[in-house]
């Protein structure tokens, strides 16, 4: 066998490079941490120069308050910090640098020099380093107030890092990149990022600039013209925000997404994937916003010590304050949508206006100095012309059944009213805005419909939408539903014979024969015969099937899936607890009543949709933020963009 190894202690400067390695993984992480250091000195100017992307030479200089001389000698000694006195500091910590470890990483793979003066000294000081000491004497020298950082052949004595690093230019890209979020975020102070041997500045910003007039210079004046400023604060959750993000008009290919918390440039997953969300609804599918957030947190709350880059951060209450974020993100996406001023367009000459609705019109067009163009004409009646237009047929008005009145009860059962208040928390505002001010286009396929809000059209996932419909119709209805009654009552025997022998039908039942699992389906159903009528209007006498639930009224659901329907509720319906039961029942019979058959005649049924469904969906339907993700609702294009594809034709 052989003998264990001998564990041995790693000598300080391996031990010193390795933690070096974890801080400084590339130029730009050395360059975040030197930023950070400047903005902590109160600069307001401060100039980047780089060669080779930083690897071979990476300066910055700033106008700061400087360094003491009598600091110097310990500068870029690890732990040395002006921020902290005790561990207990780092609960109020509001500066950048605040662990001492950015120069003595640096100088441990690169060859560093400091020059630097403060106010109270008649000349400047110059010190170099290697690998966290003080190199030879600290000499005089000129220069202004403030520090200059000279790194100088990064990772030298760690050449697997550099070798797998990227090319100069892509590390130029990232060092720009940071250097960019910095100055968007700090617009009292000027920002110059300049290459070695080049005349012309990368990056330049001015000191006490605003906020978009740095989002121009750096992300360009089509991204300026289309941000606003969102202004947010929970005093629960004690945080604020400000930011600046784009509106539903702007999209892009590649994400900007920035996040500063407490002044620190950090990422969160959560809160950028949240964000997201919200506009995937807006925008069309692989479009993407800009967006710019700083949040202010109780230092308290703020764990800023989890990551060796500090680029990620933990606080308290998280999901919390990303969900408060989410929602005001949301609500000023909905406030700039409304707030947008659209043109209508007129109702076909062939059809009447009623007299306030035309004097309003003739108003309108009368105080309009300039012409409509065709691409911000907005769909606003459902008499203008449709796809239907283009179909040889159409349905003629079906036959209304109004039920009988129901006398409604107040259900007052815990299970229910926690499964509605579900519902209505994860209701997304902008899905529902989009979906009750739409206008029936027409429908592009059997499950797929276009609807046009303001001058965007959206395909919808009909399926999805009509499962969450009838779902809440179930949950808000509960106890309250009139029936359709069957002429002729069914023999759940037969009907669950039927559901066995469909091969669609996917069952889990190992060891037990149909016969089995029939006579055990229609004895569970039968069992909870009164439970079933008194709260879902499924009326079940003796061994038949008299009435199912009516959802809604002038639709009936294909009752091919009735067996189906009744084989789901016995196999896949926890009938033990009662919110999961009620849940099931909901769940399984908003899936019956969303079928959609194939082979049902297609003009009735686009007419259905068109007069029944649709209709109930824009004004009951509380869509949940999910549609937005699993693309139920997608934003297919806006007039706009259209028009001018077609002006290129």
């Amino acid at each position: 066998m052989s003998e264990p190894g001998e564990i041995r202690k790693l000598d300080e400067v391996v031990v010193n490079r390795i933690a070096a390695g974890e801080v400084i993984q590339r130029p730009a992480n050395a360059l975040k941490e030197l930023l950070e250091n400047s903005l902590d000195a109160k600069s307001t100017n401060i100039f980047v120069n780089l060669k080779n992307g930083g690897l071979k030479l990476l300066q910055i200089q700033d106008n700061g308050t400087g360094i003491r001389k009598e600091d110097l000698p310990i500068v870029c000694e690890r732990f040395t910090t002006s921020k902290l006195s005790k561990f207990e500091d780092l609960t109020t910590i509001s500066t950048f640098g605040f662990r001492g470890e950015a120069l003595a990483s640096i100088s441990h793979v690169a060859h560093l020099t400091i020059v630097t003066k403060t106010s109270n000294n008649q000349c400047a000081f110059k010190a170099q380093y290697v690998d966290g000491q003080l190199k030879g004497p600290i000499k005089p020298c000129a220069s202004n107030q403030g520090t200059q950082i000279t790194v100088e052949d990064l990772f030298y004595n760690v050449p697997m890092r550099s070798k797998v690093l990227k090319s100069p230019t892509e590390e130029f890209v990232k060092i720009a990149n940071v250097v960019g979020k910095y100055a968007i975020h700090n617009p009292s102070v000027g920002f110059v990022l300049k290459r070695q041997g080049e005349t012309v500045s990368d990056i330049k910003t001015n000191a006490n600039s605003s906020y978009v007039d740095n989002i121009r210079a750096i992300y360009g004046d089509s991204i300026a013209k289309e941000v606003f400023e969102i202004e947010h604060e929970d005093d629960i959750l004690k945080f604020k925000m400000h930011g600046f993000i784009t509106n539903v008009n702007y999209s892009t290919k590649k994400q900007v997404f920035i996040l500063f918390i407490n002044n620190r440039l950090v990422d969160s997953t959560a809160l950028k994937k949240a964000v997201e969300q919200e506009y995937s609804i807006h925008l069309p599918s692989g479009g993407h916003p800009f967006v710019y957030l700083s949040l202010t947190l109780d230092p308290k709350n703020v764990d800023v010590n989890v990551h060796p880059t500090k680029h990620e951060v933990h606080f308290l209450h998280e999901d919390e304050i990303i969900e408060s974020a989410r929602k005001a993100v949301e609500a000023k996406l909905l406030g700039a949508n409304r707030s947008r001023v659209f043109y209508t367009q007129a109702k076909l000459p062939s059809t009447s206006l009623n007299i306030e609705a035309e004097e309003a019109l003739l108003q309108k067009l009368n105080t309009s100095d300039r012409k409509v163009r065709d691409n911000n004409l907005v769909r606003t009646d459902s008499a203008v012309q449709k796809l239907d237009k283009f179909f040889s047929s159409h349905c003629k008005d079906a036959e209304k059944e109004v039920p009988e009145k129901v006398i409604r009860r107040d259900i007052k059962l815990t299970s229910v009213l926690s499964m509605r208040r579900e519902v209505c928390i994860e209701c997304s505002l902008a899905l529902r805005d989009i979906i009750s001010d739409s206008i029936y286009v027409g429908l592009a396929d059997i499950e797929e419909v276009l609807v046009q809000h303001n001058t965007t059209l959206y395909m919808l996932h009909l399926k999805t939408l009509k499962e969450e419909l009838f779902y809440q119709f179930m949950l808000f209805d509960f106890g309250n539903f009139a029936a359709i009654k069957f002429k002729n009552p069914l023999s759940l025997s037969a009907l669950i014979d039927i559901g066995l022998n469909d091969p669609d039908f996917d069952f889990d039942q190992i060891g037990r024969s149909k016969i089995e699992i029939k006579e055990d389906a229609v004895k569970r159903l039968c069992s909870k015969k009164e439970m079933l009528i008194d709260y879902f209007s499924i009326e079940i006498n003796g061994d038949d099937l008299c009435t199912i639930p009516l959802l809604l009224e002038n639709y009936v659901p294909d009752m091919s899936r009735l067996p189906s329907y009744l084989l789901h509720l016995v196999c896949d319906v926890n009938w033990k607890k009662e919110e999961p039961c009620f849940r099931g029942i909901c769940r399984e019979t908003a899936r019956f009543y969303s079928y959609c058959n194939p082979n049902d005649d297609i003009e009735k049924y686009r007419w259905n949709v068109e007069h029944v469904l649709y209709p109930a969906i824009k004004k009951h339907l509380k869509p949940p933020k999910k549609l937005a993700n699993d693309k139920s609702i997608t934003n297919l294009i806006g007039l706009p963009t259209l028009y001018r594809v077609f002006e290129r034709c």
